[in-house]
């Protein structure tokens, strides 16, 4: 595959790697630095997703659930009406109801409290969940949270013998918040190739050598757009070609296009993602 065209476009988009699968062969294969575990910033949401449809399928728990039940230990004394409609789904889609993003990169560090599921929900639920898109890390962190309480062990040790074995991934680093939880929205360190084959299984619709792993009813439910206002599934971005992808900051992604049969995965430092992306779309997935 002819790369020279996207290489020009991208010199100083910082891009670090390169791999692209097609028809279950790799057609490209690229470095332009060290392949190493990084952070893939919030493509870690997307596992999380991942971790949610496993404990759907082991009847760990309900979308359906309502979070003042699910997390009553913590909701404030007189949850007000918006919060009592939230359900489990509403951590998944980015409609939780809260005003503004909270829990990011920059702000962890400097929060006085150590019990960050307290403190989401003290934080207001100004808008009714399920009508407003607001990109927050709240949601993906407390769906980890709820699924590391149904399975009795942090997201690391749950997706291990469940995914990362079985993808040959090595146990990986993953943030934790300070009570050692792990962080469902963002921190988790991969490789290039091992976001990759995270791909690949969804492009596989949740088999991998054969084997059927996670329900393909979860992975086409999570992937696909629920609203019309907002290009997003259950932590899945949608894009051009009928894509869906796990996107991180600086432009950590794996994108995986059925339509194509195909997945493309980039590791970059980008801070022009949205640059990146159109020559991503143009110079390598509309050649596929």
């Amino acid at each position: 595959m002819d790369i020279g065209a996207f290489e020009e476009h991208v010199k100083r988009l910082s891009v670090l790697g390169l791999k692209v699968t097609q028809n279950g062969e790799d057609v490209l294969y690229k470095l332009w630095d060290e392949e190493c575990r990084r952070n893939v910033y919030s493509v870690t949401k997307s596992f999380t997703s991942c971790a949610v449809g496993f404990a759907l399928q082991e009847g760990l728990l309900s979308l359906d659930e309502r979070l003042v039940d699910v997390f009553k230990n913590e909701i404030p004394s007189n949850p007000s009406e918006n919060l009592v409609k939230a359900t489990v789904r509403d951590l998944l889609t980015m409609r939780l109801g809260q005003e503004k993003g909270e829990l990011k990169g920059v702000q962890r560090p400097l929060y006085e409290e150590d019990d960050w599921v307290k403190m989401a929900f003290n934080i207001p639920f100004v808008y009714e969940p399920d009508t407003k898109f607001v990109y927050n890390n709240v949601g993906p962190y407390l769906a980890g949270i709820l699924v590391q309480r149904r399975a009795g062990c942090d997201l690391v040790s749950y997706l291990t013998p469940r995914l990362f074995s079985k993808l040959g991934i090595k146990r990986p680093m993953w943030e934790t918040d300070p009570l050692g939880n792990s962080f469902g929205a963002g921190g988790l360190f991969l490789t290039l190739s091992e976001m990759h084959k995270f791909g690949l299984f969804y492009l596989q619709k949740g088999v991998w050598n054969g084997e059927k792993i996670l329900n393909r009813e979860w992975i086409e439910e999570s992937t696909k757009q629920h609203k019309d206002d907002a290009p997003y599934g259950y932590l899945f971005w949608r894009g051009k070609f009928n894509s869906f992808r796990a996107d991180g900051k600086y432009s950590q992604l794996s994108i995986v296009i059925p339509d194509k049969n195909a997945v493309v995965s980039v590791t970059a430092e980008c801070r022009k993602g949205g640059e990146l992306m159109k020559y991503i779309d143009e110079d390598i997935i509309a050649a596929l």
